[in-house]
């Protein structure tokens, strides 16, 4: 009771504090015509809050406590232009499903003063950051995931030329509540040629340099291979980074290539090989029409600040996933992780708009987009399948009316659950086609009501999906939804969900019930497990 006390008081003094923006109170004996600085205090509230229900039929398991939270507070202050304070109070003491394990615990994990004078920032504390694409460095957080690599220690910036931004850092890098005894330390270079080469500047190119190191010292550490044989691991890592970006009226060229020396971890197995990773990419956009082409070849690029760690944490860099990122819930059930050993990926796009009042127009315009993505092995193997992931996408947007809009997708995906997933329920990989229809029906200027129709075939896994949802808008606050995704396979289960919203100002609160499925919670490559769950929950946001 203590610690829920605890929370409701910080709330309740961010409260306070936004009430007014805050001003240095004047000194009388300063002359008039000085300004003082203004002081500026900004941050948010997060709380996500569970009431669970124990569940044999979907596999919750008991819960020891009633209730269940992640709760997060950002606060930051800010004097003029000059100097930031800031830091975030997190509250996991009885954390979410699938948080439980190393992410329990309360307290001020991050914080960071900033301080900036003409060309040059020093930020001291805790930090995040990435250099380029982030193949060799990417700190960043990701709460659904369970996200938090940032770095404690110091960051200088400078732009000592025109078009010229240089980057320097060191600190040790935090594992949830805690921070590796390795460190880290890297720097990146950044030159806008077009600035330095004036026929770039007039003919309206842009033409951008990159060139970034990072590199980690860690201790020595007892790993055997045999009871008699111990490795002899090197204490320093160092990885590089070279890219290049061009970029023209609708024309966007980008190659990035990145090399680690030999960096024997749990996630090669201790291999002494080399890594390396490849992205090219290529697009062109105008109106109503764009295309996108991207490759990427990653070799033992698997970066971590410990390097007996497993999981999503602890890693220095970062390799994108060349998978379409899915919003509707059936085409994400089979979410694609990128690969640490490595892999060949690519994906393309591309998509028109076809006009208004045109044959596949109509009255009102048509858009239509084709997406593809391709993952396979980087080598044969002779008896399994070097396919990793596949799929193709074709979305049409039509406007049928002034109160009707219609969206339509279909999806063929090819997933290899036993290397993405580590098991296979029912042979490695799962073949699917997915349908998915929506519709909107703005009924008044105020209210609007929102469906879904989806529907996954498959013979793998656990069989067939089907997913409905209907959602009602009433403006401007105002938001009521019910869905069920039943599984008319294997399980014949139902996981249905109802959520209320309401929001005003900067306050947004959600209160809902229902189940939800135990499987993977993805974005960008990275991947956490979900464990199923039921019962009321209740969310709380607000930023300022």
């Amino acid at each position: 009771m203590k610690k829920v006390f605890l929370v409701i008081a910080i709330l309740f003094l961010v409260h306070v504090a936004y009430a007014q923006e805050i001003q240095p109170v004047p000194d009388s004996t300063q002359i008039k015509s000085v300004k003082a600085p203004k002081v500026h205090l900004t941050g948010s509230i997060q709380s996500d809050i569970l009431f669970p229900e124990e569940d044999n039929a979907i596999g919750t398991g008991s819960y020891k406590d009633k209730v269940l939270t992640n709760t997060y507070v950002d606060l930051a202050l800010s004097v003029a232009n000059y100097l930031t304070v800031g830091g975030r109070f997190e509250y996991l003491d009885h954390p979410l499903p699938g948080f439980e394990k190393y992410f329990a615990g309360w307290g001020v994990p991050y914080f960071y003063a900033t301080g900036r004078y003409r060309n040059a920032e020093l930020t001291v504390g805790d930090f995040y950051e990435q250099f380029g694409n982030g193949l060799i460095l990417r700190t960043y957080e990701e709460r659904s995931l369970g996200v938090d690599n940032s770095i404690r220690g110091g960051r200088l910036i400078l732009h000592p030329l025109k078009g010229v931004r240089l980057k320097a850092l060191g600190g040790k890098q935090r594992r949830y509540w805690e921070h590796n005894d390795s460190y880290l330390w890297g720097g990146d270079a950044e030159v806008n040629l077009d600035q330095w080469f004036h026929k770039l500047d007039e003919q309206n190119a842009r033409l951008l340099l990159g060139l970034s190191y990072a590199g980690k010292h860690e201790k020595e550490e007892d790993i055997y291979i045999s009871p008699n044989e111990k490795l002899n691991l090197p204490l320093n890592i160092a990885a590089f980074d070279a890219r290049l970006q061009f970029q023209k009226n609708g024309y966007n060229l980008m190659a990035d290539y990145a090399w680690k020396i030999n960096d024997p971890s749990f996630d090669n197995q201790y291999s002494y090989d080399r890594g390396s990773a490849l992205l090219l990419s290529a697009s062109y956009s105008k109106k109503g029409m764009s295309f996108l082409l991207q490759a990427k070849r990653s070799e033992n690029m698997a970066f971590r600040s410990l390097r007996s760690m497993t999981g999503i944490s602890s890693f220095i860099n970062y390799l994108p996933a060349f998978a379409m990122q899915q919003t509707y819930a059936l085409p994400a059930l089979y979410p694609y992780a990128t690969q640490a050993l490595g892999e060949w990926a690519f994906q393309g796009e591309a998509s028109y708009n076809f006009r208004r009042h045109t044959a596949l127009g109509g009255r009102y315009g048509t858009l239509v987009k084709l997406h593809a993505s391709h993952i396979r092995a980087l080598y044969d193997t002779p008896g399994l399948d070097n396919l990793y992931y596949q799929d193709i996408n074709l979305i049409l947007e039509k406007k049928l009316s002034r109160s009707w809009k219609l969206n339509a997708m279909y999806m063929n995906q090819r997933y290899n659950q036993r290397v993405v997933e580590g098991h296979a329920n029912n042979g490695d990989m799962i073949r699917s086609n997915i349908y998915v229809l929506e519709g909107k029906y703005q009924a008044s200027r105020k209210v609007t009501f929102r469906g879904e129709l989806q529907y996954l075939n498959t013979r793998q896994d656990e069989g067939d999906w089907l997913f409905a949802l209907l959602e009602v808008s009433v403006l401007p606050s105002l938001m009521f939804t019910v869905s069920d995704m039943y599984n008319s396979g294997e399980t014949d289960l139902h996981y249905y969900m109802a959520p209320a919203t309401y929001s005003r100002s900067s306050h947004r609160i959600q209160l809902g019930y229902g189940r939800t499925r135990a499987g993977y919670s993805c974005a960008g490559g990275v991947c956490r497990y979900v464990p199923a769950s039921r019962g009321f929950q209740l969310s709380y946001n607000f930023n300022f």
